[in-house]
């Protein structure tokens, strides 16, 4: 070192300095948080290799896992797929920019009961520094165990700016949602997609190993496009093309699930497991069924207590005051224009009821089983009334899925 060159004091207090004792001190750490250097970086380095496992592992292989349904996917309902065997479940899904503005009723849809005991939310968002701003803002405020991505939404209302379904076709928005949301979450992110967007164009076997790559721990495959909706069955033959794409990210398989047949058959193509979506709405027992290998030829009364009991937790959850009561109706009415589709075990010739089968005109073993299979809305609010008790003067109900209802 040349002459007259000062030397600098190392970092750790340590050799001759000209500052003044005080100002080298230690600072006064309680003694039970005070480590050694090792320690220091022993810790640091295990630590963050719990943080990575965190966010990108998600065993639920093997699971049965209720789909986040818009509107029917409520808390009450869930509550009955729970009790009936769902193993995960998941909120509807929640729009990004209405969270971040605070919306009351965004925010509802997050909302966890104490038997959700494998939970994640759903979120819909077009842009990465939204769906990142939120994903922070719910890894600071709420319970879950996993989040996932809507990218199979095909309402033209969510297509049109951008999210749901457009995603898989704005790759690198969706890589900067993914990665963004990977970096502020310290619970594993999830997508939902479907084939693509085109019917005669799948692009899911493209990108399932892209978002491998940016971090995502499972992924959910629609069998279909966002142009069928649902007017043909879900290509599960697709989906086990795509269960090697996916490789070795979990992919689970949604897509036309009513009987536990149908599940076996779905798992033989190599899914880590399957999801339920219209399956649960018109017979949440469905669980059940495939846990037990077996159909349930489940009884009008016994169906009827099922509807009890989610008027009991619509009023717990919504309130039983006046407003509670209405709304917990309108959320039953929505429910039993699925449930209507559901034909009783004991009256089918051949099983399984298949979902794509509408049902015809059918007497069933009683009165209550005939009123059930009503397809007319005058009936679902008859059955309401017999739950919650008339309804108000000139109530009208027509469902979201208007291709429910008709006579």
């Amino acid at each position: 070192m040349a002459e007259g060159a000062a030397e600098e004091a190392p970092a750790d207090g340590s050799g001759d300095s000209a500052v003044s004792a005080p100002e080298r001190g230690v600072a006064p750490i309680k003694p039970q948080y005070l480590a050694t250097k090792e320690q220091f970086h022993e810790f640091l380095e295990a630590t963050g290799k719990e943080k990575v496992l965190r966010e990108t592992e998600l065993d639920i292989s093997g699971k049965l896992y209720l789909a986040p349904l818009t509107t029917c996917g409520n808390l009450p309902f869930r509550r009955i797929c729970k009790r009936f065997g769902a193993d995960v479940t998941c909120g509807e899904m929640a729009i990004c920019t209405s969270l971040l503005q605070g919306q009351t009723s965004e925010w509802a849809l997050l909302k966890r009961h104490q038997s959700e005991d494998l939970f994640g939310v759903q979120l819909e968002g077009a842009f990465p520094d939204t769906m990142t701003r939120c994903a922070e803002l719910l890894n600071r405020t709420v319970d879950v165990d996993f989040v996932d991505i809507n990218v199979g939404c095909p309402i033209d209302l969510v297509y049109k700016k951008g999210g749901g379904c457009a995603l898989m076709n704005r790759s690198t928005k969706f890589r900067q949602i993914v990665l963004g949301m990977n970096q502020v979450l310290d619970v594993p992110l999830t997508v939902k997609i479907r084939t693509g967007v085109q019917e005669r164009t799948h692009v899911a076997h493209r990108l399932l190993p892209e978002l491998r790559g940016w971090g995502v721990a499972l992924a959910t495959l629609h069998g279909r496009s966002r142009e069928q909706r649902y007017t043909k069955l879900a290509d599960w033959q697709y989906i086990q093309q795509c269960v090697e794409a996916a490789n070795p990210m979990p992919l689970f398989g949604n897509g036309d699930i009513l009987s536990y047949e149908d599940a076996n058959r779905a798992m033989k193509t190599g899914v880590a497991g399957v999801m339920i979506a219209r399956g649960a709405l018109l017979k949440p027992w469905l669980f059940t069924e495939i846990k037990e290998q077996r159909h349930w030829d489940i009884s009008s009364s016994e169906r009827l207590d099922i509807l009890r009991d989610f008027t009991h937790y619509g009023l717990e959850h919504w309130g039983s005051d006046t407003q509670g009561v209405e709304k917990t109706r309108r959320f039953l009415l929505e429910w039993l224009s699925f449930l209507c589709r559901y034909v009783p075990v004991g009256l089918l010739e051949r099983l399984p009821q298949r979902i794509n089968e509408r049902p015809p005109y059918y007497l069933g073993r009683d009165y209550l089983e005939t009123l059930m299979a009503s397809q007319n809305s005058a009936d679902w609010v008859r059955l309401s009334e017999m739950l919650l008790g008339p309804v108000p003067p000139n109530f009208v109900f027509l469902p979201k899925h208007k291709a429910n209802s008709y006579k």
